[in-house]
């Protein structure tokens, strides 16, 4: 029995893969389906399924940074409507990708090859093709990307450069934007965040937990066996839940 994974944002278009892998490929087994990101890396930790179909563009972590730890995992299937980034680095062959619409022979041809391919591993080569996608999608513009965030504070309005704030974390149903003398809480979710925050400047560290790469001092192993974050001049310290542990191998 061959298990699978399908993460993708848009509801209608997960339906519509879910159905068309049922009709075409009907031994295959989904176990988990993920809307967003992070509950798709948690997801591929947990179930440890043999092929990952990973929308290249979600909220939370793209389909790009789940992949970085897919490789030892999972077989990896990229679906995306973005084809200039797509083409070059996935016809080398290592993996595969679908553009969405997804077409019912194209979905065939995958699998075709998939199913030739789940006896090897092709970590390295995943490896390199993510780093070619990334390079790609770093050149492409980021209008989206706040630059601001505005928090309330009693009577007054307090207003963060985004270049300042070292992390984000999640309390109930706001989120606290900490700076290095600072600190607020805003309405807006941390799922709503991770859309609009460079992935390369901020790393999300835990399901509660966004940071600065560069305010990161170092990670230190707990006497009970778990991560946190030491932050350079500060003594916060930040949880590192072991989906993320990956990030900081070698640190």
């Amino acid at each position: 029995m061959t298990t699978a994974l399908i993460a993708e944002d848009e509801a209608p278009q997960r339906a519509e893969l879910r159905q068309l892998l049922r009709e075409l490929w009907p031994e295959l087994t989904i176990v988990v389906e993920c809307e967003d990101g992070l509950a798709a890396l948690e997801a591929l930790h947990a179930h440890r399924p043999q092929l990952a179909f990973l929308d290249i563009r979600m909220p939370g972590l793209s389909g790009l940074q789940i992949a970085t730890t897919a490789g030892g995992i999972a077989h990896v299937v990229f679906t995306t409507a973005y084809d200039e980034y797509a083409v070059q680095a996935f016809d080398r062959g290592a993996i595969d990708y679908l553009l969405k619409p997804i077409k019912r022979d194209r979905l065939a041809a995958c699998i075709a090859r998939v199913r030739e391919r789940l006896d090897s591993s092709n970590s390295r080569e995943l490896m390199e093709i993510v780093a070619t996608l990334q390079s790609q999608l770093a050149a492409s513009p980021r209008e989206s990307q706040i630059k601001w965030i505005t928090a309330t504070v009693g009577n007054a309005t307090k207003l963060f450069a985004i270049d300042d704030v070292i992390y984000f974390r999640a309390q109930d149903k706001y989120t606290q934007v900490a700076t290095a003398n600072d600190s607020a809480q805003i309405r807006m979710s941390l799922k709503e965040l991770t859309e609009k925050l460079d992935s390369d400047a901020f790393w999300q560290v835990h399901r509660s937990i966004i940071v600065r790469a560069s305010a990161i001092q170092s990670v230190v192993r707990t006497e009970d066996g778990k991560h946190v974050l030491r932050l350079k001049g500060s003594d916060v310290e930040l949880p590192v839940s072991s989906a993320f542990q990956h990030r900081f191998r070698g640190m």
